[in-house]
């Protein structure tokens, strides 16, 4: 596989900015509630810096760097010097959860750290499995992407049903039951989300 030389003129000259504050955050030992408490920036923006889905101001910059007790330049100096590769995990590292009834499993592919707000499974059942979920923190939002099989969701007595290619999102602070419907094991890839 050859490389391609990086065009300059596209680039992103933040793009090492959002995992720069993460590192510094977690070695100064601050949750995002408290970098938000110390920085008076929103948790859900806080959450869009590290993850590269919003470029910060100036300002911004500034409030960080003074909650991380650093300066501009030590939150900018790291930009373009991070790996490619953050990590590399095999099949066999991956945990897995399975369902009371032996016929799910959950296969954890998210980063552990974001565990308090996103989490990101790898599902899978055999036909007639069902995965029961207690609800999850206040504010949380659960997408189910069904690749292979038929699923059934279920809250409240009310039923919704999502085959190949298509997306179910709805509340995971509720208590939650998927099943596996049809003639075929469900594959699907589910996220959880706290808003």
């Amino acid at each position: 596989m050859t490389k391609n030389h990086k065009d300059e003129t596209q680039s992103n000259p933040l793009e090492a900015f959002g995992p720069t504050v993460q590192r510094l955050r977690k070695a100064a030992g601050l949750s995002l509630n408290e970098l938000s408490g110390e920085s008076g920036i929103a948790k859900s923006i806080l959450s869009r810096i590290e993850n590269n889905e919003t470029n910060p101001t100036l300002n911004t910059i500034w409030r960080l760097s003074q909650a991380l007790n650093t300066n501009i330049d030590a939150l900018l100096q790291d930009i373009d010097t991070r790996p490619a590769l953050i990590v590399h995990h095999g099949a066999a590292q991956l945990p897995i959860l399975s369902s009371e009834d032996g016929l799910c499993e959950l296969r954890i592919i998210g980063d552990i750290d974001t565990v308090e707000w996103a989490q990101v499974y790898e599902l899978s059942a055999l036909p007639g499995g069902i995965l029961e979920s207690a609800p999850h923190p206040q504010g949380t939002v659960e997408s189910l992407f069904v690749r292979a099989g038929k699923a059934r969701v279920e809250i409240n007595g009310e039923q919704w049903e999502a085959g190949p290619g298509e997306l179910l999102r709805y509340r995971g602070d509720l208590p939650h039951r998927i099943k596996s419907i049809g003639d075929i094991p469900l594959s699907a890839n589910m996220t959880t989300l706290r808003q």
